[in-house]
């Protein structure tokens, strides 16, 4: 969903609870509201879903690659220690 969607859905939703009064207001009213709806949302750090997405797939490749990298200093720690009591 596209910011200017979300500002539609949300201008939308703000008719339908104010009801039918705020239809009979004119259209610079409307683009009143709408600028400062717009605005405040600007004023939000919201994100797409796609770069929502996007970063929780780059999250869980992180995540496995840790995972991956802690196996890896177990085991080398395991093999050092095993050399270390070798040696006494």
């Amino acid at each position: 969903m596209t910011p200017n969607d979300l500002l539609n859905k949300f201008s939308q939703q703000f008719i339908t609870v104010i009801g039918p009064g705020l239809e009979s207001l004119n259209a610079d009213v409307r683009q009143q509201i709408r600028a400062a709806a717009q605005s405040a949302f600007e004023k939000m750090d919201f994100v797409s879903r796609e770069e929502f997405d996007a970063q929780k797939a780059v999250l869980l490749r992180s995540r496995q690659k840790l995972e991956e990298l802690e196996k890896q200093v177990a085991e080398l720690e395991a093999i050092v220690n095993s050399r270390i009591n070798n040696k006494e």
